[in-house]
């Protein structure tokens, strides 16, 4: 990490752990969310397996849509962001600091989601449980690094919420889909999830890198 990087991710985790909006607002949100669907369909044994990986992916990625706004709305309050254009480090540097705090903050939802889930949709894992570990972190990789970039882009708009929506959503359906059919066959054990793990982490190396080439664009234009 650069000097510049680590010292954007130290100031983003401190301010994080002093409010605690991002975190309790993400839980809050994707606990709703995992309750309610869990009522409305009484998920037991196989049917459970089935829609349990659905459920969690748009648990989180609906969650993580408050939590990428803040990103980006903090910056602006006082005059922060147009301090950091002034600065010599590469916008690329910020945008990989946001990135990873993000990442962090979804993984801690993530993890004190997962017992919740467990118990509220009665699972057992029929497959390779330990992919989890490795298909969960890809995707939500794939939703914080675009969801990031295009905050950015959008954050002068007055409907900055919505059009990051709008904008975000559609280009992230190749990546939930992969996420969302790769947690399944974990938990249902019928296929092999390879496939769709090979599909997030390309989706990752491609989105990531053209967000480092293009924010630079996005966070001097006026």
């Amino acid at each position: 990490m650069t000097r510049a990087l680590w010292t954007h991710l130290v100031k983003d985790l401190r301010i994080e752990l002093r409010t605690l909006d991002a975190l309790v607002s993400m839980l809050f949100f994707s606990l709703l969310v995992v309750v309610l669907f869990s009522i409305a369909f009484d998920p037991r044994g196989a049917f459970s397996q089935q829609i349990a990986g659905g459920v969690l992916c748009v648990a989180t990625m609906f969650a993580s849509v408050s939590a990428l706004n803040q990103a980006w709305a903090r910056e602006i309050r006082h005059q922060v962001m147009d301090a950091q254009r002034m600065t010599p480090a590469p916008g690329a540097e910020l945008y990989l600091a946001k990135v990873i705090a993000n990442f962090l903050f979804v993984t801690v939802v993530q993890v004190i989601l997962a017992p919740c889930f467990l118990i509220f949709y009665n699972l057992h894992i029929a497959g390779q449980g330990w992919l989890l570990v490795l298909v969960l972190p890809l995707g939500t990789w794939a939703l914080v690094a675009n969801g990031i970039f295009f905050a950015a882009l959008s954050i002068r708009s007055r409907n900055r919420e919505l059009l990051l929506s709008l904008i975000l959503f559609p280009i992230f359906i190749p990546a939930l889909l992969a996420m969302v059919q790769a947690t399944t066959a974990i938990l249902t054990g019928e296929s092999g999830p390879a496939l769709w793990i090979k599909m997030l982490v390309g989706y990752d190396i491609i989105f990531t890198t053209m967000s480092l080439l293009l924010f630079d664009v996005v966070f001097h234009a006026e």
